[in-house]
């Protein structure tokens, strides 16, 4: 059976949906906060007594004294991206290092990466992906073509040279693309300190979480962007490349099912998405335009890129489709207060193709990009919400509003945000 304490924690939309904010609050409580896929591409926003820490390497939970933080083998982790944190983290007064462990298993993503990434972009022109340019595609491709360098290969002696022959060659395929090869020997010099600072914090953290496991800790595991970027079953290829749902906490933590526990899947009470790639209940963005609007009063751009989101309605199908991919049970839903002033609130329940109403996402492009939206609407309650901490203080159309997603859903809404803040929440 599964641990009844344990927690998954999923994005279910396009990414952004407010991971960070829950993974704090749950993480409380929490023994062992695991990260299971993913790199520097992530954004996870937590603000703590009014400071705001964006987070891309580092589990959500970091901020917690009582929590032992893990990047698990999943995680493709960028030497220096994980220092920079570690600096900002510990300025802030925060120790950190010493509640942190990497999995020997990870995967590194170096310059190449970068340079990679760059290179398929501009050679894609017109359909190219929109990645955030951290290279973590190239390093989860190497990793598939079993050529990639492991954080346990610090320990050999020989990782120098291994480093330098893995730079020469990747730079023979940027240049191919007619992209702009690194500069291998000024490469080592940039990464040896961060590799050396690095090579401390790895170790076995599967034999380590199995320990952890046996002695009844509790552990939350962190999913990274969402589940609609996944791999297989997202917007191919307008996708992450890693699986974002509980595959993806399982084989990138060294766990199985019978560790996850409760599966909490986060919402956004809008929907946005950043890149390429249909995007179905899309509101028009020009200046002024609802889609504008709702951007700039949710503070929608990236926390990696700072690129403005996409915004749309809450997207209801897409949502459910996510729910029962990963047999999420409760829902932590974000940015209620963003919704305050509308007046009316359309959700879309389900799509329409060709005139026949579909069950999912389809996987074909052309058809996604093609399909109808039905939309339910829903009245405004035009009063705030921010701050708001008790569900009988929540106006009550707001309170319908989640009354209908969570029949819809058939998941039941257990957290509410009503503010970036770890304290505007209402928990049921």
């Amino acid at each position: 059976m599964g641990s009844s304490t344990n927690k998954v924690v999923l994005g279910l939309q396009w990414g952004d949906e407010g991971k960070g904010k829950v993974i704090d609050q749950l993480a409380e409580s929490t023994d062992v906060v695991v990260r299971c896929q993913g790199g520097a591409n992530a954004g996870h926003t937590v603000v703590v007594g009014g400071r705001k820490t964006v987070l891309h390497l580092l589990p959500s939970g970091i901020l917690h004294e009582r929590a032992t933080c893990i990047i698990g083998n999943g995680v493709v982790v960028e030497p220096k991206a994980l220092a920079d944190e570690l600096d900002e983290l510990s300025a802030g007064g925060a120790d950190v290092a010493s509640r942190l462990l990497i999995s020997d298993r990870a995967q590194l993503v170096l310059p190449c990466h970068k340079a990679l990434d760059a290179a398929y972009e501009q050679a894609k022109g017109k359909g190219k992906v929109g990645t955030t340019m951290r290279g973590i595609g190239p390093a989860y491709m190497d990793k598939m073509a079993r050529t990639g360098l492991r954080a346990g290969d610090l320990a050999d002696p020989a990782w120098i040279d291994r480093l330098r022959a893995h730079l020469v060659a990747q730079n023979r395929i940027i240049a191919a693309l007619g992209g702009r090869p690194v500069e291998v020997e000024q490469a080592i010099i940039t990464l040896r300190p961060y590799l050396k600072r690095m090579a401390p914090l790895v170790a076995d953290t599967t034999a380590w979480l199995h320990r952890a496991a046996a002695a009844n800790k509790t552990m939350m595991f962190e999913g990274a962007q969402g589940v609609l970027l996944d791999i297989d079953h997202g917007t191919y290829p307008y996708v992450t490349s890693s699986n974002t749902g509980v595959g993806g906490v399982i084989t990138g933590s060294g766990l199985s099912h019978r560790q996850l526990g409760e599966v909490i899947g986060v919402v956004k009470a809008y929907t946005t998405r950043v890149g390429g790639g249909p995007f179905p209940v899309e509101l028009a963005n020009e200046t002024g335009g609802k889609g504008d609007e709702i951007r700039r009063r949710g503070g929608e751009f990236g926390a990696t890129t700072g690129r403005p989101r996409r915004c749309g309605w809450l997207d209801l199908a897409a949502v459910g489709f996510a729910c029962r991919l990963n047999g999420v049970d409760s829902i932590a839903l974000t940015k209620l207060d963003i919704l305050d002033p509308e007046t009316v609130l359309p959700v879309c329940v389900a799509y329409e193709l060709d005139g026949k109403r579909l069950d999912g996402v389809p996987a074909n492009l052309n058809e996604l990009a093609r399909v109808k939206p039905i939309y339910e609407t829903l009245p405004g309650w035009q009063a705030s919400t921010v701050g708001v901490q008790r569900w009988q203080d929540l106006p009550a159309k707001a309170r319908d509003y989640v009354a209908f997603i969570e029949k819809t859903l058939g998941v039941p809404v257990k957290w509410i945000g009503t503010g970036p803040g770890r304290e505007a929440t209402v928990c049921r």
